[in-house]
């Protein structure tokens, strides 16, 4: 296997883009299914190419997961514009995956609000205070837990301890391509992290507890620079099962965007 989360089999399947998976996408709940981070910035990558426009980005990426994305197998990908317009698009993919019968159906699906672009350096503003310097931040060396999959993918390190009080932060950058000889593209990088937000922000020991989430929406404001992506996160947790991962997602020079995620709280 390459370096790469995905290779690139087809580009004239009928059915959208053909992939198959490399080892690196396996999640840490299964091995069998895919984490979604991956899978979200495949999406992201189809949202990019589809009637590509300079005068142009996405700002708002909502990421929805149809059922479990299996590793094993081949995926298409497709992607359309569902209304155009000079100042405001919407553009829709979908991953589609072969289902118990072995005929592809959709497994995630993703939007995209791709606005016209202007301008306004002398506005940049972001409230969120920025994360302290990846120079501060250790290596857990996460990866010596688990056989290979999305996490031996990541050069993860902490700024607060798993677990603890308080917001989590975690500076991450993937090692590896999305795409093989594929280059990504910074929100590419950002979205090949974005869901990890839930493990850091969680409150739950994984030995205990399962928590899966079933989505996230990012609205980025700044394109990030540079190899790394930080997160700073905290999940909330209702009653009922259901618990709220919210964070910021930033860059070295400071925050570039938010994510919200819906998370499904289940006793092992």
């Amino acid at each position: 296997m390459s370096d790469s989360y995905y290779e690139l089999l087809d580009t004239a399947d009928p059915r959208g883009e053909k992939f198959g998976a490399t080892d690196l996408v396996r999640g840490t709940w299964s091995a069998q299914i895919q984490h979604a981070a991956p899978v979200s910035a495949l999406l992201v990558r189809a949202l990019e190419r589809q009637e590509t426009r300079d005068d142009t980005r996405l700002s708002r990426v909502a990421i929805d997961l149809l059922g479990p994305v299996p590793v094993e197998g081949a995926l298409w990908v497709r992607a359309q514009v569902e209304r155009a317009g000079k100042q405001i698009e919407l553009i829709s993919a979908e991953m589609l995956a072969p289902g118990p019968d072995q005929h592809p159906r959709p497994v995630a699906r993703a939007t995209g609000w791709r606005l016209q672009t202007l301008d306004t350096e002398e506005l940049m503003h972001a409230s969120a205070p920025p994360l302290r310097p990846l120079s501060e931040a250790r290596s857990n060396n996460m990866a010596a837990n688990w056989d290979r999959n999305y996490v031996h993918s990541l050069d993860w390190r902490w700024l607060t301890q798993p677990l603890a009080p308080g917001a989590g932060e975690s500076w991450i950058s993937p090692t590896v391509d999305l795409v093989a000889g594929e280059a990504m593209t910074p929100l590419q990088r950002l979205f090949a992290v974005a869901d990890d937000a839930n493990g850091v922000g969680a409150k739950l020991d994984i030995r205990t507890w399962t928590f899966l989430n079933t989505d996230l929406v990012v609205h980025v404001h700044r394109i990030p620079d540079g190899e790394w992506i930080g997160i700073r996160a905290e999940t909330n947790y209702g009653p009922d099962g259901i618990g709220t991962t919210i964070g910021t997602l930033f860059d070295e020079q400071g925050a570039v965007a938010g994510i919200q995620q819906s998370v499904l709280v289940r006793r092992r």
